[in-house]
């Protein structure tokens, strides 16, 4: 997942206008493609349906596929993270991130969520894209883990718990999409997240 900049302080009148330009533009992607399809819908439509012009679609998204790789939820789960205490453990941090503004995005961005994942996992193009995200997202959590930790985003071990947990991040939206989204999908983290720290009994 590619990230947006994010900050604590509060946007400015052209940042917000910005914000809510691509707001939109991703509002009516999404409903173009559950209308239509992913591979059906075009940037030509997105940007009419958006009331832009392609040249400003391309302002906002260098590519359709930008429109489902780039999400709001890294930045959140690292500020979230950011402001939980240092010596508590990484787990059980981001379960109380989920908790908090993170948890309440995920609810409000269900049907969203849903449809974008269900695109990523079948679109070819979206699922080489989201080798490389996934890949950075693991450098973002090992960085945070490093800083929590006073260890080195290098060490082996950090490297490692923070690919662990993107790759049960993965499975477990993958799990949640497979069911058409009918179970909670924050209780599955706080139900399978926990194997993390309390290690693997197989």
């Amino acid at each position: 997942m590619t990230t947006q900049e994010t900050s604590a302080a509060p946007l400015g009148l052209r940042e917000r206008k910005k914000q809510k330009t691509r707001d939109r533009i991703r509002r009516e992607a999404y409903r173009l493609f559950a209308e239509h399809g992913y591979e059906a819908t075009t940037v030509d439509q997105i940007a009419e349906a958006a009331e832009i012009s392609p040249s400003t679609f391309f302002r906002y998204f260098p590519t359709k596929e930008d429109v489902v790789i780039q999400d709001e939820y890294d930045p959140a789960l690292a500020e979230a993270l950011r402001a939980r205490p240092a010596d508590e453990p990484i787990v059980d941090a981001i379960l109380q991130a989920l908790k908090g503004p993170l948890g309440q995005m995920l609810d409000q961005d269900r049907e969203e969520l849903l449809l974008r994942t269900r695109i990523t996992f079948t679109d070819p193009a979206i699922r080489a894209r989201s080798v490389g995200e996934q890949e950075r997202s693991e450098k973002e959590i090992a960085a945070i883990i490093a800083e929590r930790t006073g260890r080195d985003a290098s060490d082996l071990d950090v490297k490692c718990a923070a690919a662990a947990i993107i790759a049960v991040f993965t499975t477990l939206v993958r799990h949640w999409v497979e069911g058409g989204g009918t179970e909670d999908l924050a209780e599955l983290y706080e139900r399978h997240l926990p194997l993390l720290s309390h290690g693997l009994e197989f």
